[in-house]
């Protein structure tokens, strides 16, 4: 079957992500490959995004854009972080990676494939969006690809509306959600869902984290070749979804209150993602690079 970015690439001239061969280097390779494409996509977009702002008291502000920064890893790999500060995004990253080395006595027994020698590669790309407008959501992406004895993909995405979702910014954000993984198989969807409700919670709090989406890991169904166009339709599905809603949403007027309210529930981001996050964990227990990991916290946030 052929993905809907596949589509588009044979309509642009893009790379053609479908001509991969069948060992594992060369996957790793379309992988990551991959994950730099669309970064650099959803950066494009966002900027463009930036310059469209016509409404709200930051109109009269520069756009911004995105700055670049590469890292090294102590044991093998490195990667790239993109952050924008601007004035619809009051703070985006979208950062990718690459890494490989050995996982720790402790950690490999955690990691499928990787009891015997603790032997790992990961690429992958990971978003936080954090707006200025709190009537538009924040979001969060990630898509990865592992590699041990075994290998598969992973990832999805969640929108976290910071006001009451009135308008039904959740609704068009699943919406986009489903078709990218119904085009690939209709029992996707509700297994994915469920599994993000699941994992996106505050036990501590007993609430979600926001609105939902989906995620995945393991995913290893036998056709590397289906599950690597899942992933990509999963990151061009969220780009689409959430360009759309920050466009209908970013030129509405809000007050102090709403401001505040925003910065509340900012707090149950940051306690997620320091509390429960597997993500944090991983880039935590492989010596990742503490900026990146650490750079879907916001920029401002209170608790009441």
């Amino acid at each position: 079957m052929q993905s809907q970015n596949d589509k588009a690439n044979a309509a642009t001239g893009e790379t053609d992500f479908q001509s991969v061969g069948t060992d594992i280097e060369s996957r790793k390779t379309a992988a990551a490959g991959w994950f730099a494409t669309l970064r650099d996509d959803i950066c494009a977009t966002f900027e463009t995004i930036e310059t469209e702002l016509a409404g709200t008291s930051k109109a009269d502000q520069r756009p911004g854009n995105f700055a670049r920064k590469s890292w090294n890893r102590e044991g093998g790999g490195g990667g790239e972080m993109s952050v924008m500060h601007g004035r619809v995004f009051e703070k985006v990253g979208v950062n990718i990676s690459t890494v490989h080395g050995e996982f720790s006595e402790e950690f490999r027994a955690k990691i499928p494939g990787a009891a015997a020698d603790g032997k790992f590669w990961a690429g992958g790309i990971s978003l936080v969006a954090h707006m200025q407008n709190p009537h538009v959501p924040a979001a969060h992406m990630n898509t990865r690809f592992i590699v041990t004895s075994t290998s598969w993909f992973g990832g999805g995405g969640d929108l976290t509306p910071l006001l009451p979702d009135e308008d039904g910014a959740g609704a068009t954000f699943h919406a986009g959600l489903k078709a990218a993984c119904d085009a690939h198989n209709p029992a996707y969807y509700p297994r994915f869902k469920a599994w993000c409700d699941e994992y996106f919670y505050l036990p501590h709090r007993d609430e979600p984290r926001g609105a939902g989406g989906i995620f995945y890991d393991n995913l290893d169904s036998g056709d590397w070749d289906a599950d690597f166009a899942l992933t990509r339709d999963v990151g061009t599905s969220f780009r689409d979804a959430y360009a759309g809603i920050v466009r209908a949403r970013m030129n509405r007027e809000w007050d102090e209150a709403e401001r505040h309210h925003q910065l509340v529930r900012r707090g149950r981001y940051v306690e997620f993602n320091l509390l429960h996050d597997r993500g944090t964990l991983f880039g935590l227990k492989t010596g990742g690079n503490i900026e990146a990991i650490l750079m879907s916290l916001p920029p401002e946030v209170r608790w009441p």
